[in-house]
C-alpha cells in the first residue's frame, strides 16, 4: 500500500498551487456535483451529528464548503503540502496530515465523510480496506458520498473474445494513476463494506475522457 500512496503524495505535493488555482472554484461549473453536496450536507444536519471528515481534501475548498452549509467539517489528506495550503487558504478550519486507511478519527464519531474523487488513485485490490475504516469512522445512521469516474460497465475492454467485462479500469491521470469504476461494481463495494447506497447521480463527463461522472450517498445502518 506504501508504494503507491508515496507517488501519489509526491505527485501531489509538487503542483498545490497549480491545482489550487485550477479547482478553488470548479463547483461553480459543476451544478450536479453542487447539488449531491448540499444534498450531503443537508442530510448529515438531520442526523444531528454534524461533526463531518472531508478525505482527501487537497486545498480545503470543499471542506469550507460543508462548513458554510452548517457541518462540523474538517480536512484530512496525504499530501503535507496540500494541508498547509488548506490551512492557509482557510484558517478557522482544521486540517490534519493522514491517510484515508488510517483515519485519526475515533469510532463511530463522524455524522458524516465526503470522499470527492479522493479514493480514484486506490487501487482495486485495497479499496475493500479502505472503505472498512469510513464505517469504522461513521456513526451509525451516518452518511458518506463517494464522487469517481465511472462507467455504465459496457463497452469496456474485454479480453481475447472482446466480451465487455465489469473491471475497474487504469488510466494515465493528469496528477497520479486512477481507476475508473463500473457504477454498479462500485456501489456493491460500498454495500458489501455495510454503506449500502440509497441514492446516486451519474451524468455524462465534463473531461475529455469520456468517463461517466460518478456520485454515491450511502448510509452506514
Amino acid at each position: 500500500m506504501t508504494g503507491h500512496q508515496d507517488r501519489t503524495r509526491t505527485a501531489y505535493d509538487g503542483i498545490v498551487e497549480l491545482y489550487a488555482s485550477m479547482f478553488a472554484d470548479r463547483l461553480e461549473t459543476q451544478p450536479f456535483a453542487r447539488s449531491m453536496i448540499g444534498t450531503f450536507a443537508e442530510l448529515v444536519r438531520g442526523t444531528g451529528n454534524l461533526r463531518t471528515a472531508d478525505v482527501g481534501c487537497g486545498p480545503g475548498h470543499l471542506t469550507a464548503m460543508l462548513d458554510g452549509l452548517g457541518l462540523d467539517a474538517f480536512g484530512l489528506d496525504l499530501s503535507p503540502a496540500m494541508v498547509d495550503h488548506a490551512r492557509r487558504a482557510h484558517p478557522a478550519l482544521r486540517f490534519d496530515e493522514a491517510r484515508m486507511e488510517a483515519m485519526p478519527v475515533e469510532d463511530g464519531a463522524l455524522g458524516g465523510v465526503l470522499a470527492h474523487y479522493s479514493m480514484i488513485h486506490t487501487p482495486p485490490e485495497e479499496l475493500p480496506a479502505l472503505l472498512a475504516e469510513q464505517l469504522r469512522v461513521l456513526a451509525p445512521g451516518g452518511l458518506i458520498l463517494v464522487s469517481f469516474f465511472g462507467t455504465d460497465g459496457a463497452g469496456q475492454p474485454g479480453g481475447a473474445d472482446g466480451a465487455a467485462q465489469d473491471e475497474p479500469v487504469r488510466f494515465d491521470h493528469k496528477v497520479a494513476p486512477a481507476y475508473c469504476w463500473p457504477v454498479d461494481r462500485f456501489a456493491g463495494l460500498l454495500a458489501g463494506a455495510g454503506l449500502p447506497p440509497f441514492a446516486r447521480l451519474v451524468h455524462d463527463p465534463a473531461s475529455e475522457r469520456g468517463y461517466l461522472d460518478t456520485h454515491l450517498l450511502a448510509r452506514r445502518p
